[in-house]
């Protein structure tokens, strides 16, 4: 009992609830333009190449670190320089997701590519904000469960713009469904109002060259050059299979003959419990296990997970196999992304944190972005038993370069102080 008091404290403070809302609001449009938008463009017979190559609108994730800087280097005259940032972001989303509402997918292509990269770069640069906020709200033994808690509100607005999206896309019209998921976003913004300033305050950057310049000095310089790259390579590739699986899931299970309600319904429910499952588990086993050990654990079953989707390509057509497959995949994906996130968080430096993690968590992207853009084609090149298989290969990149990057038995370093020699 005595071992659980610190970790319902930590759970029960503002700061816990802000990240879970703050999660939520940066989870919240994710989908809008990716699984979400491939099940319209679904309905509306858009070609399964054009769907799967729409993928690149999400783009600005993997390319924010170019304007990280701006946010590390200018301060908002309200709510200091990370919350002010969310606000500007988040109402920016409230009026570009609102207006989907406008589009026609099988008329207006180019339009709707417009509009959702519109969504995409104000995400992106939500994202980065949020992310830095994260990092310097939380104390080092909060890192854990900081993580997890965020990665549950995430999860949660996944649910809704995607399993809830589909089931009141049977029912109502796609541009009512878009409407009304816009309204959401006021959770984001109202939280960001309520939550907490980080106690540890740092200036910003003189200048924005500094503001360029030092978080890549500094990161580089801190374990050299060749461990730094390794480190990238990993964020790189760690989630490339799950990124291909993310990238075809939904036009998939469609292909199969599961009915958007089926869908909708079971990753709404088993789904969603799995994944609330897998967070807090993960959360918990952090504190006890550390970052390391968690990476290769849940790294490992990330990737086996990719096998519940295989296997509904062999199966009889039944809600039993789809429920199978959809709970071992969020219940996987919720133990490793608590872990990753950390991980990343881990690896800032507290004066650079919007560029740091933003070049972290862009690489990260890159994997569901570019890499994964071709994943429709492949599909149709090999099949869907044959393009799941490959999906586990896919994970093998980033689990092989675990004992460079995170050693099982290694002692994981906290967030680098301020006072870090490598600012010099």
């Amino acid at each position: 009992m005595n071992a659980v008091q610190p970790i319902l404290k930590i759970l029960r403070s503002r700061k816990m609830a802000a990240l879970l809302l703050l999660g939520f609001a940066s989870g919240l449009p994710l989908f809008l333009t990716s699984r979400t938008l491939q099940a319209w463009m679904k309905d509306e017979q858009v070609d399964l190449g054009v769907i799967g190559w729409f993928s690149l609108i999400g783009l600005p994730y993997t390319l924010k670190f170019f304007w990280s800087p701006f946010l590390d280097r200018f301060v908002p005259p309200f709510l200091g320089r990370r919350r002010g940032w969310l606000l500007i972001t988040q109402v920016g989303l409230l009026v570009a997701i609102a207006a989907m509402s406008l589009q026609q997918p099988k008329e207006a292509l180019q339009l709707l590519a417009i509009n959702a990269i519109a969504i995409a770069f104000l995400s992106a640069t939500q994202d980065i904000a949020s992310d830095a906020y994260r990092t310097d709200v939380l104390k080092p033994a909060e890192l854990g469960l900081g993580a997890s808690t965020w990665v549950l509100g995430y999860r949660i607005a996944i649910l809704v713009s995607g399993s809830l999206a589909l089931i009141f896309a049977d029912y109502l019209s796609w541009q009512l469904v878009y409407l009304l998921l816009a309204g959401l976003m006021m959770i984001g913004i109202l939280a960001t109002i309520w939550a907490p300033e980080p106690s540890d305050r740092v200036s910003a950057p003189q200048t924005l060259q500094d503001a360029i310049y030092l978080p890549f000095k500094e990161f580089f310089g801190r374990s050299g050059v060749r461990a730094a790259t390794l480190i990238l390579l990993f964020v790189l590739f760690f989630k490339l299979g799950d990124a291909l699986v993310g990238n075809m899931s939904i036009p998939f299970l469609l292909d199969i003959g599961y009915s958007k309600t089926e869908i909708g319904a079971i990753q709404g429910t088993f789904g969603f419990l799995a994944t609330t499952l897998g967070v807090v588990g993960g959360g918990i086993l952090l504190t006890r296990i550390g970052i390391n050990r968690a990476l290769w654990v849940f790294g490992s079953l990330q990737a086996l997970s990719n096998l519940g989707y295989f296997s509904l390509t062999l199966l009889p057509k039944a809600s039993q196999w789809l429920l199978i497959a959809i709970t071992l995949e969020n219940f996987c994906a919720g133990l490793v992304t608590a872990a990753f996130v950390a991980y990343l968080m881990s690896q800032c430096n507290h004066a650079f944190t919007a560029t740091q993690y933003a070049l972290l968590s862009s690489l990260m992207a890159s994997s569901n972005i570019i890499l994964a853009a071709p994943a429709g084609d492949l599909a149709k090149a090999t099949g869907w038993s044959i393009f799941f298989l490959l999906t586990l290969l896919a994970s093998l990149p980033g689990l092989l370069l675990l004992p460079f990057v995170a050693p099982w038995n290694a002692v994981v370093p906290t967030q680098i102080s301020m006072n870090d020699e490598n600012l010099s």
